[in-house]
């Protein structure tokens, strides 16, 4: 049980890691990445309300406030899921997954921004790493030969953004409430924004396609269970120690890439990828302290 709380963690981000794989061979097949994103969000709603019910009574007693925060976490996890496909399918699965963790760096700078953290050389330091990290893994310091499109770029950083503000959010909604409620009221307000958007005949054409399975265990390996299992494992997990193995999400997803879907990273681009990740569980890890 010492390391329950770990695992948890773990095998939730492994699951998210995977999520990315399984979106691109869907794009790969014509979907469209906002409704590859509803349904993924949609089939964790179905999960959520499934573990809300599980414990009804203790679940019931939700105030205004956490109704606030939970929808605000339901607008960054929308704009999460939607920019990551974006950046999957503009770039690939790896260079997605690792802009989008640099979510810790857009919280210190909002942080800064409304003068809740203290300015210091050690943080402008880690954030001057993600900007070099970004650099090298996108191709940015050399324009005649930039490896990834700015739309790429963008929507990875934007899901990172996103990403920040479901994190903001949520805890703020996990410090007034149970989990369960949050995340039903969160994805909810997913599903309402991403129905409002996306192509509903390609959505309705899904339910009958051969992709259909692909779907399922997205939405239930990559929403439903995996974030079950993070929220489970972070009550048993140190906060130092749940930043560190959260980074198995964006290495899985890179793995997942390179060796199933072909896709490949060259030296200076693996090198920024490395220098992003070590930067940000360092921050994480400091920040957690």
């Amino acid at each position: 049980m010492k390391y329950s709380g770990v695992g948890l963690v773990i095998l939730a981000a492994v699951f998210w890691g995977i999520s990315g794989g399984i979106g691109d061979i869907l794009m790969t097949n014509g979907w469209d990445p906002i409704v590859i994103s509803f349904y993924r969000g949609a089939i964790g709603l179905v999960c959520f309300f499934a573990w809300f019910l599980f414990r009804f009574r203790q679940n019931l007693n939700v105030s205004p406030r956490l109704y606030l925060w939970s929808i605000l976490a339901g607008v960054g996890v929308a704009g999460n899921f939607s920019l990551y496909f974006l950046g999957i399918q503009a770039a690939s699965v790896a260079v997605a997954a690792t802009l989008m963790y640099t979510a810790p760096v857009f919280v210190l700078l909002i942080s800064f921004l409304l003068r809740m953290e203290r300015s210091t050389w050690f943080k402008w330091g880690c954030i001057a790493g993600v900007l070099v990290g970004i650099l090298l893994l996108t191709g940015a310091y050399n324009t005649d030969s930039v490896s990834v499109s700015m739309l790429g770029v963008a929507a990875g950083l934007g899901a990172g953004l996103s990403y920040a503000l479901f994190i903001f959010g949520f805890k703020n909604a996990s410090s007034i409430g149970r989990p369960q409620p949050t995340l039903v009221i969160a994805f909810f307000t997913f599903s309402v924004i991403l129905f409002l958007v996306m192509d509903k005949n390609e959505a309705a054409e899904v339910v009958m396609s051969n992709d259909i399975g692909w779907l399922l265990l997205l939405g239930i390996l990559g929403a439903g269970i995996s974030f079950i299992l993070y929220v489970i494992g972070m009550r048993r997990t140190a906060p130092t120690t749940a930043s560190m193995v959260a980074m198995v999400e964006p290495v899985t997803a890179s793995l997942f890439a390179v060796l199933l879907l072909g896709d490949h990273l060259n030296l200076i681009q693996l090198l920024g990828m490395i220098l992003i990740l070590v930067t940000v569980t360092v921050l994480s890890v400091k920040q957690s302290e």
